[in-house]
């Protein structure tokens, strides 16, 4: 027997109530998420004004063997030039080649050290590598409130760059020799640890 009629189509689609279900569990896994995503975007600028620094510092130290003359590393809050001053925590680095008695300082090359606004970073406003690119110490590099030492009893420099918010800080040091190294300081240095700090 046939029949005759319409054929019942469910419509596509999803119901009100369907959708609400959706929404809510969508709202609960993005409030369990968002502290470690925020957490993430912490470490993560950490990283990048670590890496900024790291890439600074070894740029200092090979203009220094190319050209055969004592460079400073700077910190500082002007804008890179010929006339900015060294700082603690400063958000910019400047490189300036030291002159001889019968030259004027030499500005080399500046930057921004990534995402600093909210990133503290701590160690010397200055730092100097002589001609063979190690460490030197110089009371008057030429740049103005920059002064090189170098501690005899830890001729290891660090700095320490950390953002609140962020679990995992890092440190960048340069040994007496010029070797410029990012380590974790929550670790020790060991073969289990590689990426710790000395």
């Amino acid at each position: 027997m046939l029949t005759t009629g319409c054929p019942q189509h469910r419509s596509a689609g999803f119901t009100l109530i369907e959708l609400l279900i959706t929404m809510s569990l969508l709202v609960v896994l993005l409030r369990l998420a968002a502290p470690s995503f925020a957490t993430w975007i912490h470490n993560a600028q950490v990283r990048t004004v670590a890496e900024s620094l790291d890439n600074a510092l070894r740029q200092a130290q090979n203009e220094s063997v190319r050209r055969s003359r004592q460079v400073v590393f700077s910190l500082t809050n002007d804008t890179p030039g010929i006339g900015s001053a060294a700082a603690a925590n400063g958000n910019h680095w400047a490189l300036h080649a030291v002159p001889l008695p019968t030259e004027a300082l030499q500005f080399i090359s500046g930057g921004v050290l990534g995402d600093a606004d909210n990133v503290t970073i701590t160690g010397p406003g200055a730092l100097c590598f002589n001609s063979m690119g190690r460490q030197v110490a110089n009371a008057s590099p030429g740049v103005a409130d920059a002064v090189c030492t170098i501690s005899a009893a830890d001729p290891l420099t660090s700095y320490d760059v950390a953002v609140s918010g962020a679990d995992r800080p890092l440190r960048v040091t340069v040994s007496l020799g010029g070797q410029v190294r990012m380590c974790d300081p929550s670790h020790t240095l060991s073969s289990s640890y590689p990426e710790g700090c000395p």
